[in-house]
C-alpha cells in the first residue's frame, strides 16, 4: 500500500522566538497553512536544531535571550544557503536595514497581520 505524501509536500518552517506569546500566536497565525511548524527559544537551540533540520524558511526575531537575531542571519545562511530568512523585529528601524544587508529575505515589523505574515512565507517558497 502507497504511504500518504501529505507531509512531504508541507513546507517546513522554523520560529526562533524566546516569548512564550509569541510563539503562541505564530503557531495560531499559521495554523491550517498546510505547514510544518517547529519552535526554538534561542540562538543555541536554533544552532543545534539546524545541524540536522532544514526549513524552508526561518521566523527570526531579533531580541534573543543569548543573541541578537541579526547577528545570527550570516550563520543560518552560510550553512543552509537555500533557507528564507524572515526577520521580525518591534520598533526598532535600524534592524530591517541591518537584517537585510545580513541577508534576510523579508522583514516585517511588530505587529504585523496573519495576511502579512503568510504572504511573506508564501512567495519566499514560491520563489525557491
Amino acid at each position: 500500500m502507497k504511504q500518504s505524501t501529505l507531509q512531504e509536500t508541507k513546507s517546513k518552517v522554523l520560529i526562533i522566538e524566546d516569548e512564550g506569546d509569541m510563539c503562541l500566536l505564530l503557531n495560531i497565525l499559521l495554523d491550517g497553512k498546510e505547514l510544518d511548524l517547529d519552535h526554538v527559544k534561542s540562538l543555541a537551540s536554533a544552532e543545534e536544531y539546524l545541524l540536522e533540520g532544514k526549513p524552508d524558511v526561518v521566523i527570526l526575531d531579533n531580541k534573543l535571550p543569548d543573541g541578537f537575531g541579526v547577528d545570527f542571519i550570516s550563520q543560518i545562511k552560510s550553512k543552509n544557503p537555500s533557507v528564507k530568512i524572515i526577520m521580525i523585529s518591534g520598533y526598532d528601524g535600524s534592524a530591517k536595514d541591518v537584517a537585510l544587508e545580513n541577508g534576510a529575505d523579508y522583514f516585517l515589523e511588530k505587529p504585523f497581520t496573519k495576511d502579512q505574515l503568510y504572504q511573506a512565507i508564501k512567495n519566499l517558497i514560491a520563489a525557491g
